[in-house]
């Protein structure tokens, strides 16, 4: 079992390598190992390439030959963050290819819930004859793809509030400026999430003060989409948040429009359910994960809603004397770092 645990965090070390890459599948990592050696590794390659089983196996045949590598597989055990997928999808199914190969044993650190697997792989598995043993680190893999497990049992996408505060609470200055509350290092931190992300999300108050453009610039990354809160259409055309970088959504009480990289999405009776409303359209286009960096009303409205997964919250080392107030979020501290100057708590709602 101390030998399973340990090849299976090498899985969950590999799965991380596809943050920001898979979505909106899993995110997945894969080991075999011969006679207690790892002969290959891999991980799920970008959205509709192949999966980290696919890529492990082949790396065992580029070091080793055709011939060789299918001999050595027969007595190897497969460690998998993930079940193997058992149906056709943009890959065929990991299920077979391992049958195939006629692996010695699967190791699986959880089940996937998604319907067309969720069981029938590892029934495929057992069927062939493999030994299947599934488990082994099975609360840390199913938080490595919390996204992806949000999605599929709440129809909407992972919710992460992020916000940077005085250490006497205060989030922004009470008069409509930009002033910047957390250091350097932690600004780069944000990016290096962005880029983990599927979208992210302010409101209009935010756009008009701060003009952000929302995009990776402190890590190397994809942008996430980014999506605008504007019930009135307040914020300008040649704001930096609609520019050609990346799509943008703009959730809104006047118009729908999709016929440039702006796609304006008007909402009926906009004020009722509006965070369900958004979510619910951002699930139907396979956002699995997004970043609330809006201002406390923006936050609060999520808050309020219930509808949030994670907080990231930044300390800075100083105090305001006034400001607008930090939200207030209950949970469960799940770690807590020094960044820089600047002090960094994660909570989880559940």
């Amino acid at each position: 079992m101390i030998l399973d645990e340990l090849y299976m965090r090498r899985c969950l070390q590999l799965a991380e390598m596809g943050a920001g890459t898979v979505s909106p599948n899993p995110m997945v990592g894969a080991v075999v190992v011969h006679n207690q050696q790892i002969i290959g590794e891999g991980y799920t390659s970008p959205y509709g390439g192949p999966h980290a089983e696919v890529n492990a196996v082949q790396e065992v045949i580029a070091k080793y030959g055709e011939a060789d590598a299918a001999q050595m597989l027969k007595n190897s055990t497969i460690y998998v963050s993930l079940e193997p997928c058992a149906h056709f999808g943009k890959t065929p199914p990991c299920a077979d290819m391992l049958v195939r190969y006629q692996l010695q044993k699967v190791v699986i650190a959880c089940q996937d819930p998604f319907a067309k697997v969720n069981g029938a792989g590892v029934q495929r598995l057992q069927d062939a004859g493999i030994e299947v043993v599934l488990g082994v680190l099975e609360q840390e893999a199913q938080w490595l793809n919390r996204r992806f497990f949000t999605r599929l049992s709440q129809h909407r996408p992972y919710v992460i509030l992020k916000w940077a505060q005085t250490n006497n609470g205060f989030l922004a200055s009470l008069e409509p400026k930009q002033q910047w509350i957390s250091n350097s290092a932690s600004q780069q931190l944000v990016h290096k999430w962005r880029a983990e992300e599927d979208a992210i999300l302010v409101g209009t108050r935010t756009a008009l003060i701060d003009n952000p453009a929302l995009t990776v610039r402190d890590w190397e990354g994809s942008h996430p989409k980014r999506v605008l809160i504007d019930k009135d259409l307040s914020v300008a055309a040649d704001s930096a948040i609609l520019n050609a970088d990346v799509e943008t959504f703009v959730f809104n009480a006047q118009k729908t429009d999709w016929s440039t990289h702006v796609k304006y999405i008007e909402l009926e009776n906009f004020d009722l359910y509006l965070p369900q409303n958004i979510l619910y359209q951002l699930h139907l286009m396979d956002v699995q994960s997004i970043i609330i960096e809006g201002g406390s009303k923006t936050l609060q409205m999520f808050i309020d809603a219930g509808l949030w997964d994670e907080a990231r919250i930044f300390s800075a080392d100083f105090a305001w004397e006034n400001g607008l107030p930090a939200p207030i979020v209950n949970g469960r501290l799940i770690e807590r770092l020094q960044v820089g100057s600047d002090k960094l708590e994660i909570i989880s709602r559940s």
